[in-house]
Order: C-alpha cells, then sequence, then structure tokens
C-alpha cells in the first residue's frame, strides 16, 4: 500500500453509516505473514516533518501501513483529493460516510507542491466518491494532473478513480489530461457486491475500464481476497479484466478496518497469492502485484514503465 495521504481544509464532519451485520464477529488473529514490524529511521522522520509543514494528514502513517516505507523510499506517495467524506457505504472501507463539504479549489496546487517538497518520481491521485457532483469531481483529477506536470515534469502520475457513475464524459475529462496509469478497481467479484459495494455495479466496473482502454489509456485494477469468495470467481474476474483490455492487476488481503466493517471469511497464504499472481500472468496481463500486503498502489512506479502485452490483430478488433 502506498501512503495515502488526505489534503486537509478544516474539520470535517463525522457521519460513517454503521454496516449493519448483526452482532460483531470476534475478529479472527493475524497471521504470521501480516505481522510486519515498522521501520523507523531518520529520512521516514523527516519526510513526516516535510508534509507537517505542508498542513498534509498522512491517514496511512495513523493506520501504521506496514509497506509506509518502502513506499516513500521508493519516492511514490497516493494524495486522496475532493475531502474525506464519501456518499457512498461500502462495507469494507473506513473512510466516513455522509455530505461532503464544498471544493477545496487550491487543492490541486497544493498536491502538487507536495510532490515536489518530497522529491517523488511517481505520484497517485485518488478520491472519495463525490456523486453528488455533475461530473464526480473528474475535473479536480484533470486539475491535479496538471498541476503537478508543471511543477514535476519528470514526476509520473497514475489516477485510481471512482465509476462516476458511468459518465462517459467524465472519464474522458480526466484521460485527456494524460496520467500514466487509470486505475478503477473492481474490489471484488459480482456475487459480493451488495455487501461489500452497494452502490456501484461490477458492469459499470468493466466498462469504465474498457472505456479507459479504447482511448489508449494503460488500466489498472485491483482486487481485495478474503471476503468470502472462491478461486473460480476470482478467475473468471481476472478473465472478465483481461478481456475489457487490463494491463495491470493488484491483488491483497482484505483486513477489517473495525468491527462494524465486513469481518475477514480467511486469510490467504503467500503460496496462495503466489498461485493466483501466475494464473493471471497466464491471461495476458502485463504486471500482476499479488501478496498478503499488496495494496492498489504498491509498486506503482514499476507497474508505469512495464511493457504491455502484444495484443494480436484479431482480438484488438474484437474490442
Amino acid at each position: 500500500m502506498s501512503e495515502l495521504i488526505q489534503i486537509t481544509q478544516g474539520p470535517t464532519r463525522r457521519g460513517k453509516r454503521p454496516l449493519r451485520l448483526g452482532e460483531p464477529l470476534p475478529r479472527r488473529p493475524l497471521p504470521p505473514w501480516i505481522r510486519v514490524r515498522l521501520r523507523q529511521g531518520q529520512d521516514l522522520a523527516r519526510l513526516r516533518g516535510l508534509l507537517r509543514d505542508s498542513t498534509l494528514h498522512t491517514v496511512c502513517e495513523e493506520a501504521r501501513c506496514p509497506n509506509l516505507w518502502e513506499c516513500w523510499n521508493r519516492g511514490t506517495a497516493t494524495f486522496m483529493i475532493l475531502g474525506d467524506i464519501c456518499t457512498r457505504s461500502c462495507g469494507f472501507c473506513a473512510v466516513k460516510t455522509g455530505r461532503p463539504l464544498a471544493l477545496d479549489r487550491d487543492e490541486p496546487r497544493r498536491v502538487a507542491e507536495a510532490v515536489r517538497v518530497m522529491g517523488l518520481t511517481h505520484a497517485v491521485v485518488t478520491s472519495v466518491n463525490r456523486d453528488e457532483l455533475p461530473d464526480g469531481g473528474a475535473a479536480v483529477f484533470a486539475e491535479t494532473i496538471r498541476a503537478i506536470r508543471a511543477i514535476n515534469p519528470g514526476c509520473t502520475v497514475e489516477v485510481l478513480i471512482p465509476d462516476f457513475q458511468g459518465s462517459e464524459a467524465a472519464l474522458f475529462t480526466v484521460l485527456d489530461a494524460g496520467p500514466e496509469i487509470l486505475n478503477h478497481n473492481t474490489e471484488t467479484v459480482p456475487r459480493l457486491y451488495p455487501a461489500v459495494r452497494p452502490q456501484a455495479r461490477y458492469e459499470r466496473s468493466l466498462t469504465v475500464l474498457g472505456r479507459a482502454k479504447a482511448r489508449g489509456a494503460r488500466v489498472k485494477s485491483g482486487l481485495m481476497v478474503g471476503l468470502g469468495e472462491t478461486a473460480e470467481e476470482l478467475l473468471i474476474v481476472f478473465s472478465d479484466l483481461r478481456a475489457a483490455g487490463c494491463d495491470i492487476l493488484t491483488v491483497g488481503q482484505y483486513l477489517q478496518p473495525t468491527r462494524e466493517h465486513l469481518p475477514v471469511d480467511r486469510y490467504y497464504s503467500p503460496e496462495e497469492f503466489e498461485r493466483l499472481r501466475g494464473e493471471a500472468l497466464a491471461l495476458g496481463f502485463a504486471h500482476v502485484e499479488a501478496g498478503p500486503l499488496v495494496r492498489s498502489s504498491y509498486h506503482a512506479d514499476a507497474q508505469a514503465a512495464a511493457p504491455l502485452p502484444i495484443i494480436p490483430d484479431a482480438e484488438r478488433d474484437r474490442r
């Protein structure tokens, strides 16, 4: 998981609607392969100081993300724009649900400045869902990409976007700004969408990815495992993603944020992740990250430079 950075504007209202799952189940103990010793050091302290000086709030720092040191050391970080209140209530996500605040028009500039201060070589920009906005926040994504490029010409940019409620115009607004990677996570298998992503649609997510690929984008998606899916269901999703033109895939272990969120059905072993990676690569993905601690932006800088698979003319024509 890359460091997720929340650009703060001031106090925000709370209002995460609890997910009603009956009585909270006992939380499963973490297996040994997920217990990672956090690294500290002068470089990490320096970066944290730079962020605080720039009035940035690091969400994953507070969550003690085990990948924090590695991602920062590689010159990669993930910024969350459009506030910290989401209009959706996904069963896996710890972000607050409620009525978002007004847009912060200075946000793109502050993100770009943070990229410069941190000396990043690859920046990932993601957001909450803003379904109340006509374009879902697509214009702010585009402004942020352009702002980063204006003062950090050597930095590649990846966007992890919501589905924009299926708006083709909103998607093209983001693509026209020219991100190196267009990421939209499918998150889980279709059968589990009512509990995991109740306001999303699996087919809509595939359409977003397919439209992005048709416009020539390097396309990426990610899934969590451990929510009750089967191996067969995962392989069907992998195949669907390749059929949509997805180039890059990430697969990581779901970890329950609080007792009010969906419980972990089981923990996958490192060997199981390696098998999933092999199955995905056999389908033709250019790059696959699969492991217990893999998150959507893990090793994102390498993915931006990975060669894309060569698609036979007959397959390209079918798309």
